[in-house]
């Protein structure tokens, strides 16, 4: 025995047309036309075989077997409101969480925060420190970091800038360098991080030095696990560091540092990594805002 269902548009303009008494009231609500809501209740009379309506003056009323079938769709459908009601509101009030590098985070993000929040208070952002340089941190509605491609298939990458990089020196140190001659760099001991072994090398084959000399000024240095503690050291004058554009600007601007060389540009890029499913209206805002506050 076949248990088909009809159309699920037609017990939708029957529900609408049931609840509200009026073809023309129906259409209305459903935003399409009266022909069209006709249309589907005469898809469910041929359906059942049975009329589900009868008229009443300038209005309609269900007959016994229009009865019978209103009073469960008429519950079904009051569910489905309820229910889609319910998780937009969830949605609507449930924070943002945003996952980002502890670097990117404390050197970038941190200090515009406020900003943010006061721009986008709907997001009710929080944001947590990622635990890796690759997106699909759990839980978090999106990531933001440098990413180079090729980009990962699921998902959406919104690219928010190209990654600039530079060799930065204290103020004290940059007095013994020469910006003419970059060889002079592999004079002084080279600070790095172990979580961007490619930074120093991009840098040296842009400014034409051999790999081999950089090898051995590198075997000479110091690495550290993050970002933050290489820009300190080289603060401190304890060598040049190599790090992202971005994240030095404000040392760069204040004169805690000094990039004698200038910025390269690599191929990664500053992006903002959304898994699927991500509400497209809140990632949308804040993905205008960082391009915003980004200058551009």
């Amino acid at each position: 025995m076949q248990h088909s269902l009809p159309p699920l548009s037609a017990l939708r303009a029957f529900e609408a047309t049931a609840r509200l008494g009026s073809v023309t009231a129906a259409a209305n609500e459903l935003s399409v036309t009266h022909g069209a809501v006709s249309r589907q209740l005469k898809t469910l009379d041929e359906h059942f075989g049975v009329a589900l309506f009868t008229k009443a003056g300038r209005g309609l009323v269900l007959t016994h077997h229009g009865e019978q079938l209103q009073s469960g769709v008429g519950e079904a459908f009051a569910k489905l409101r309820d229910s889609c009601t319910l998780l937009k509101h969830e949605v609507k009030d449930a924070p943002f969480t945003l996952a980002c590098p502890g670097s990117l985070l404390a050197r970038w993000l941190i200090p515009r925060l406020e900003r943010l929040n006061q721009a986008l208070p709907e997001l009710k952002l929080q944001v947590v420190v990622s635990d890796t340089e690759q997106p699909g941190q759990p839980d978090a509605n999106a990531t933001l970091a440098f990413f180079e491609p090729p980009w990962p298939a699921d998902g959406e990458m919104i690219a928010l800038m190209p990654e600039k990089i530079c060799a930065v020196v204290s103020s004290q140190l940059a007095a013994h360098i020469d910006p003419l001659s970059p060889e002079t760099l592999l004079a002084n001991k080279l600070l790095y991080t172990t979580s961007r072994p490619q930074a120093w090398p991009q840098w040296a084959n842009a400014h034409g030095l051999g790999q081999a000399q950089l090898e051995e000024a590198l075997s000479k240095g110091q690495g550290f696990g993050h970002l933050y503690y290489l820009v300190e050291a080289a603060v401190a004058g304890l060598g040049i560091a190599i790090a992202p554009t971005l994240l030095v600007a404000d040392d760069l601007t204040s004169g805690r540092l000094i990039a004698p060389w200038g910025s390269i540009e690599t191929p990664a890029r500053l992006c903002l990594w959304l898994p699927p499913h991500t509400n497209a209206l809140r990632s949308e805002s804040l993905a205008g805002w960082l391009r915003k506050e980004l200058g551009g």
